[in-house]
C-alpha cells in the first residue's frame, strides 16, 4: 500500500473510510493495520504522557518498564517505532539500540530525557537514533516527530503491493 501524506484542512470523504490517522499537521492512510509504539521508560507518568499524546484510533501504545521487558514485547511484536527514556535502570538507550540495530527491520528509536541537550542530541543522532525529544513532552514536536519516524520506517520497511506482485511474476 502506497503511503498518502495530506496536509490538513484537505482532507476528503475518502478519509474516514480509508483508515487516515490525523497526527499534527498530516494525515497519513494506514489501512487496517494500527501503529504500534513501544514505550520505554521505567517512570509510568512518561507512558501515560505518551498514550494521551498519541490517542488516535491507529496509533497503539505498549508499555515497557525495563529493557528487559521491552526486548521480550519486541519479539512478539513488530514495532516501527520505539520511544525510549535516556537511562532505564538497568539499561541505557544505547542497549536498546544495539539490540533493534540486529533486527532485520529495526525500528526507529526516539530517545527521550529531562536532560536532553545538545550532546545526547548530537550522541544519538551519530550513533543511529531517530531523534531526541525532551520532557516535558510538547504535544505538536513529538507527534510531529513520531509521525515522521513512522513514514521514514514504513518507506523503509513496509512491503507495498507493487513488490508482492512482482515477487509472485518471480516466482518467489
Amino acid at each position: 500500500m502506497q503511503t498518502n501524506v495530506r496536509r490538513e484542512g484537505t482532507r476528503g470523504d475518502w478519509a474516514a473510510e480509508a483508515g487516515v490517522v490525523k497526527c499534527g499537521l498530516r494525515e497519513i492512510e494506514t489501512g487496517d493495520t494500527p501503529i504500534a509504539v513501544l514505550s520505554v521508560s521505567p517512570i509510568q507518568a512518561d507512558h501515560d504522557v505518551l498514550d494521551r499524546m498519541l490517542r488516535r484510533p491507529k496509533w497503539r501504545v505498549h508499555r515497557a518498564l525495563s529493557l528487559s521487558s521491552a526486548l521480550a514485547r519486541l519479539e512478539k511484536i513488530r514495532f516501527p517505532l520505539v520511544v525510549c527514556e535516556r537511562d532505564l535502570l538497568p539499561g541505557t538507550w544505547k542497549e536498546m539500540l544495539d539490540r533493534l540495530r540486529a533486527m532485520a527491520q529495526p525500528p526507529h528509536l526516539i530517545v527521550t530525557s529531562r536532560l536532553a541537550d545538545d550532546y545526547l542530541w548530537a550522541e544519538a543522532l551519530n550513533i543511529g537514533a531517530y531523534d531526541v525529544v525532551a520532557k516535558p513532552f510538547d504535544h505538536a514536536g513529538l507527534t510531529r516527530i513520531v509521525t515522521s519516524a513512522w513514514i521514514h520506517w514504513r518507506e523503509a520497511f513496509a512491503v507495498r503491493p507493487h513488490t508482492m506482485a512482482t515477487a509472485r511474476a518471480r516466482g518467489m
